[in-house]
């Protein structure tokens, strides 16, 4: 396996001479067979070099995620011979993501035992989607922070059922005390309700303890922008102008963001079939409340998109209208996601209290209200009409849809 990544014969004698050879190159087979491209390969096989050396591994054994954790800090801070590119930027991350792919592929990462909350919130995500019908991104939101409630919690009491409205306002102070703004200790309150709300309904805390939990008030408007100006999302797009695959895959993405408001999870859902071309519509699957709406595609879009189809797209099996960056290629996740949109910002000096996905949202709603839209067209075209039976399409005027769409990105000034 070795002599089909490295072409080096000094590479070749390296990796040979080191430890668990074996493991090594079945692992790297197993990846090969995943659609890594060799790149890809070489980059893991190095980092496998130094994982078995700072690990001091000579044979296979299990090996726990602190020693993993550890392992990665020395690394990070290792300045000798073996390391070419010193203080290089996430290689820390890196190197505890190989070795724990490593580690499971072979079977020995040891697993962390389960929490005695595993299965409640398991039952409240469940909960979340299939009955509420709320957007991935709120439930991952919601069930992460409920979690880190009952794991304070858990660390100083017994039972879920004894939780009372103390511990929930102790709780906010130790975090209040450890630096979190009114807008976190805020959103941590709406997530504990929604929680205590569905614990009520299982019996598993005393009733009425969602009513009690009281969010921090907010000033309505605080005088910060809550969305770039036009001018600026101008240069934002502009900036993805290259002909890199990425820049293809930044720009097509952006726009869709700017013109129709799309949520991320929304974005990366989007499917090949999704975009009917002969009538110059496409249909998203929405996020929230379920159902699929229907849009008429917009020039500057659909030129970017195709453009990112026949330029930048990589082929594979996937059915996905935009990939990730690597192998194996899927559809484009929530962090490369942020980073088209707030790391672009970001460089482009775009003073924001948040850059993100988002912000592109609250631009598409503030240019249909300046266009005219009444709040109902603007509320249909986001989204937010309540759909109440999943599985029933949602059905659109197309032709008031254009309307409201027929907007270009050169009168946008």
């Amino acid at each position: 396996m070795i002599e089909t990544i490295c072409s080096w014969p000094s590479v070749r004698l390296r990796h040979k001479a080191a430890p668990l050879l074996k493991e090594r190159e079945e692992y790297l087979s197993h990846l090969l067979q995943q659609g890594f491209c060799r790149e890809a390969l070489r980059s893991k096989a190095a980092y496998l070099i130094h994982i078995v050396r700072v690990m001091n591994m000579h044979s296979m054994r299990i090996v726990s995620q602190t020693e993993i954790a550890s392992a990665g800090q020395s690394w990070a801070t290792y300045e000798g011979p073996f390391r070419k590119n010193l203080r290089l930027g996430g290689s820390s991350k890196v190197f505890l993501q190989v070795a724990q792919a490593w580690l499971r592929f072979h079977g020995q990462l040891e697993t962390s035992p389960p929490n005695r909350f595993d299965r409640v919130i398991t039952e409240f995500c469940n909960a979340m989607r299939s009955v509420r019908g709320l957007a991935p991104d709120t439930v991952r939101n919601y069930s992460s922070r409920a979690f880190g409630f009952l794991k304070w919690f858990g660390e100083r009491y017994e039972s879920v059922e004894k939780v009372s409205l103390i511990h929930v306002d102790d709780f906010l102070a130790c975090k209040r005390a450890a630096g979190w703004s009114i807008r976190t200790i805020a959103t941590q309150c709406q997530a504990l309700r929604s929680f205590f709300r569905y614990a009520e309904t299982r019996g598993w805390c005393a009733p009425g303890l969602a009513l009690g939990i009281r969010s921090p008030r907010i000033p309505k408007y605080d005088g910060q922008p809550k969305a770039p100006a036009w001018s600026e999302v101008r240069r934002l797009i502009e900036s993805a102008n290259g002909s890199s695959p990425n820049d293809l895959r930044a720009k097509a993405i952006l726009l869709l963001f700017a013109i129709y408001g799309l949520r991320s999870s929304e974005v990366s859902g989007l499917q090949l079939s999704d975009f009917d071309w002969r009538n110059e519509i496409f249909s998203v699957r929405r996020a929230k409340r379920g159902g699929v709406q229907q849009y008429p595609i917009q020039y500057e879009v659909g030129e970017a998109i195709i453009q990112y189809l026949r330029r930048g797209r990589k082929r594979c099996s996937s059915r996905h209208v935009f990939l990730s960056s690597y192998p194996p290629y899927g559809p484009i996740l929530q962090g490369p996601m942020w980073q088209i949109v707030g790391t672009r910002m970001r460089r482009l000096g775009i003073q924001l209290e948040h850059v993100g996905p988002h912000s592109l949202r609250h631009v598409c709603a503030t240019r249909l209200l300046q266009k005219g839209a009444s709040l109902q067209e603007i509320a249909d075209f986001l989204g937010h009409r309540n759909i109440k039976s999943i599985g029933i399409y949602a059905r659109y005027d197309i032709r008031s849809l254009r309307k409201v769409a027929a907007f270009s990105l050169t009168g946008l000034r």
